[in-house]
């Protein structure tokens, strides 16, 4: 649909993590705290004359571009290291090539528009709206230093909801298993690497306005996760909205969240009875497995539909293929007893992801709302983002409700096939 963003995610780490590191990771990184913290005031500085210079030649001068580059892709190791997307121990100055999770950025600076340039910190809070939902205020935003007017650091403080959780929970990963999780690394990279466009557009690196397609993000990813039995399928390429319906959406919406709640204390009920079933039999019952996916579908349905992922007033019923962004669920496969036993406790990890993935669903939903009202249109990125976080949230749902025994996957990139021999 367009050109590659100038400001990419380069993704080569192998998954492998050293337990002795990753229990002392946050000890270790103390250095870098400090460091960041200097850097950080020096960048702010510095951004406030990058801006005025580029106000009157259109362009930032080569030494300031360096600085920001560096600086850009300093807060990419070091996010990537504290929340363990990478492993090895980052160095200090933000080279090209050092880390297995590295930026590609513009080499030279580029012309730029000088009315985007003037209003840059404000044009930057929608991205700073959904980066502080995917990885909060990691890396150090800069704010200000681009407006001229004045200037803060948000420094390291923790990180936000996507990223963070990714971390916490593959810490304890890691430290049992050597290795982190596959779709808590591509989720938190895709997280690090939204920050890293945000930041790049506010320091005017690039005037290129961050991408938030998950998929697009982990281009450099060429491992794939398996192919997961609960699939969100339909149109990615039509973004049309309804301007009315758009504008009254939570209004129309609300038949729906009755329906959906009334539902949903019955489906509660029926997957108790289905958690003896599976129990007792390895298989749940054909017709409890039936209902409980049409009310899985549903949620996915109206989901879609209150936060602008699509266009059309769904259906009642939960039935298949008759929305645009649809559910397809496989019936009902044998399940292992010992996970159908604990599945109340082995969800909790994907209840966290998926609550984190809500914030960003929200955030993407109310700035579409505005978007869809004067273009008529969703914004690509923003749809994609929400799709990643609806079929994580199908998945999730499927799995507590025992639609399947498949754990839900994290990464934003979509399942394919993997060969039998």
């Amino acid at each position: 649909m367009h050109e590659p963003h100038p400001v990419g995610l380069l993704v080569e780490d192998d998954y492998r993590r050293n337990r002795l590191t990753v229990a002392f990771r946050l000890i270790l990184a103390i250095p870098h705290f400090i460091w960041f913290f200097l850097w950080t005031i020096w960048v702010v500085l510095t951004s406030i004359v990058n801006w005025f210079i580029c106000l009157v030649t259109g362009r930032p001068p080569r030494w300031f571009h360096g600085l920001m580059c560096g600086y850009v892709r300093y807060q990419v190791h070091l996010s990537a290291y504290i929340y363990l997307v990478g492993n090895p121990y980052p160095g200090f100055m933000g080279e090209a090539g050092e880390y297995p999770i590295d930026v590609r950025l513009p080499e030279d600076p580029v012309k730029q528009s000088r009315w985007k340039i003037l209003l840059r910190l404000f044009l930057t809070i929608p991205a700073l709206i959904v980066g502080a939902a995917l990885a909060g205020s990691t890396g150090g935003n800069v704010s200000g230093g681009s407006s001229g007017r004045r200037s803060r650091t948000t420094g390291f403080n923790g990180g936000g909801a996507l990223l963070l959780v990714c971390g916490v929970l593959g810490w304890f990963a890691s430290l049992g298993r050597g290795r982190m999780p596959k779709g808590l690394r591509d989720a938190g990279a895709y997280s690090i690497g939204y920050t890293a466009q945000t930041s790049a557009y506010l320091l005017l690196v690039t005037d290129r306005y961050p991408n938030a397609d998950p998929t697009e993000m982990l281009v450099s990813v060429t491992d794939r996760p398996p192919r997961h039995p609960v699939r969100v399928v339909g149109d990615p390429y039509d973004l049309r909205r309804s301007r009315v319906t758009v504008f009254f959406r939570l209004l129309l919406a609300i038949p729906h969240l009755i329906w959906l709640a009334l539902w949903g204390i019955v489906v509660l009920l029926a997957s108790i009875v289905q958690w003896f079933v599976t129990l007792f039999r390895g298989t749940p019952a054909r017709g409890l497995h039936r209902f409980i996916s049409a009310y899985v579908r549903y949620r996915l349905h109206v989901s879609a539909f209150l936060l602008l992922v699509a266009n059309p007033f769904p259906g009642f019923t939960g039935s298949p293929s008759v929305y645009p962004l649809d559910l397809e669920l496989e019936g009902p496969q044998r399940q292992s007893r010992w996970k159908t036993g604990f599945r109340i406790v082995l969800v909790i990890p994907a209840f966290l992801v998926d609550t984190a993935l809500s914030g960003a669903l929200v955030a993407s939903a109310f700035l579409t709302w505005f978007y869809a009202l004067v273009k008529g249109s969703a914004p690509w990125g923003l749809r994609n983002l929400s799709a990643y976080a609806l079929r994580y949230d199908a998945q999730t749902n499927a799995y507590l409700y025992l639609v399947t025994d498949r754990y839900p996957h994290a990464s934003p990139l979509e399942g394919e096939d993997v060969p039998t021999e």
